[in-house]
Formats: C-alpha cells, structure tokens, sequence
C-alpha cells in the first residue's frame, strides 16, 4: 500500500454518540496525496468499539481501528495512533467534534508551506468549559517554566506533526508521556495557526480533575528537573531563614531582650518546617517513584487488537 499524504490519529473515550459524525466528515475532505485514519479506542466500556468496527465495514478511505487492554490516557493512545500512522504528516483530533477537519487541513497545508515539523492550532475562541480553560491556561503557563519553548507559545491538543517527527516520539517508551514536551526534545522548529473552535457535539469533557492533576505533574516531573531546583532553592531559603532567626535570638538572649519564646510560637516554627520538608520529600519521591515504575517496565499502553478495513 502506497503511503498516504496524510494522517488523522483520533484518541476515543467513550466516543459513541460523536465518531460517526467526526468520521463521515474526515472520509468527505478531499487530500491532495490521499488520507488515512487511525481510530484508537483508550478503554472504553461504551458501544464505542462496535461502532469503529461497523466504520471499518463501510469505510471510504483507509482506517485502522487500535484498541487498548484498557484506559491508559489520551496522550498515551495519541502515540499508539502515531505508531499505526503511515502519512507524510499527522494530524490528531478530538474525538467530540470541537476540531473541525476542515481546519485539520489548513494546519497540514501550513506545515507543509512553512516546511514546519509541527505545527499548532490556536483558537481565536475556545468553547470549553471555563474549568477546562483554566487547566489549559494553567498548563501553559507551567510548560513556559519547564519546557524549551518560546515564551507564551500556545500548545494544545490540536497538532500537525511531519512523519519524521512523530516517528522520533512514538519511539518513546515511558509509562507517563507528555507529547508537547517530547516534540519539543526532538525539534524546536514549530509554529502555529489560529484556527476554529466548535461547541462540543454532544457528552462532557473526560477531563477531570484528577486528569489535570496528572498531566501537570508530567509536565513537571517528566521534563525537568526544575522542581528539584526549586526545592533546594526553597531548601536554602529555610535554612538561611532559620540561621537568621538563631542569630537574633543569641542577641536577645545576650541583651537579656526579647519575648519570651510559648510552646505555640515553637510549634508554629515545626510545623512550617516540617511541612516543607515533606513537600520537598514528596517531590523528590514523585521522581523515584516514576523512575522505578519505568525501570520496573509499567507498560504505556497495551493494544488488544489492531483491525484495518479492506
């Protein structure tokens, strides 16, 4: 089979009431070249699994339905999606039809004009909740500290990325990826495009807190070491705080000044201290954790089947 120009690679989680749809339109475009999909079911225990295979009968164009063990995460399915990809370039989607593929195409055309190995949409407007927008500006502005990227440069879920590009990150194996932050360990030549964002075709966001959480500390842990960093900064500051406050006590005690030193004032001091230290602690066990599970082998993600249509 002849390689296409490109491919869409869609993470789906419980995505029954959406794909049809987001698929109809995708086999509708019209690619210079020709396109593929790659449909990567992440766990879902709805009809989302039956309604991909009755795609695969009907299909127009070529699709690959991928289907995890279990749930592992919609950055884990998007590299799935990336190894089953076969385009020159790739495109990943929503599931819920808030990324119009029309606009898909104009991301694509502008990575191939600019000669760009990713490129991003930006929306004008976003029509998430306002929950979801604030983790996304919350993510943002982490990954201005820790990655290596221009400062205020907008990521989001809705890439294009050249083959070479994303050959280099589905070749990491890790059990906990961030795939803006292993884009931008592989190339720093990226750009992006405003584009459109639509209302949600229909269900609610599978971001929840919890998720968020986890991302942001990926972004965190997975590529850099500048927690640690601000930890002994933090560390430092503490120290120098308390051989501060040591010094001025000696003075009052030889001056015979000062106030007298209650058993809450002490207390107050051990505990801003103590919990200090089991921030710093914790953070430094978050490494060793996620170091031990990756050397123990913690799978990234586990494909029960892969199923193509003819």
């Amino acid at each position: 089979m002849s390689s296409p120009a490109l491919s869409f690679v869609i993470p789906l989680y419980y995505s029954a009431e959406t794909i049809s749809a987001l698929v109809k339109e995708i086999e509708a475009l019209d690619v210079e070249g020709g396109h593929e999909l790659i449909l990567v079911n992440d766990g879902s225990r709805d009809a989302t699994a039956g309604i991909c295979r009755a795609l695969l009968r009907d299909a127009k164009i070529p699709i690959t339905f991928v289907n995890h063990a279990r749930n592992f995460g919609e950055h884990n399915a998007v590299l799935s999606g990336y190894r089953h990809a076969r385009g020159a370039y790739v495109v990943n989607i929503d599931d819920d039809g808030q990324n119009p593929p029309a606009e898909a195409i104009r991301l694509w055309q502008h990575a191939r004009r600019e000669e760009l190995d990713v490129v991003y949409g930006h929306y004008a407007q976003k029509e998430h909740s306002t929950f979801r927008n604030f983790g996304s500006w919350f993510t943002n502005r982490v990954t201005d500290w820790v990655l290596d990227k221009p400062q205020g440069f907008y990521l989001s879920s809705f890439r294009c990325v050249s083959a070479f590009a994303a050959k280099e990150v589905a070749a990491h194996s890790g059990p906990y990826p961030y795939i803006d932050g292993l884009l931008l360990q592989v190339t720093q030549n990226v750009g992006s495009l405003e584009v459109h964002h639509a209302e949600r075709a229909a269900g609610v966001s599978g971001y929840t807190l919890r998720r968020l959480l986890r991302l942001w500390v990926s972004t965190f842990v997975n590529f850099s070491v500048m927690p640690l960093r601000l930890a002994t900064l933090l560390g430092l500051l503490f120290a120098a705080a308390g051989l501060g406050g040591l010094m001025l006590v000696f003075y009052w005690w030889r001056t015979g000044q000062g106030p007298e030193a209650g058993w809450g004032l002490l207390m107050g001091v051990l505990l801003v201290f103590s919990g200090a230290q089991l921030v710093m602690l914790g953070l430094i066990g978050e490494y060793i954790g996620r170091m031990f599970l990756t050397i123990n082998g913690r799978p990234q993600s586990v494909v029960r089947s892969v199923e193509r249509s003819r």
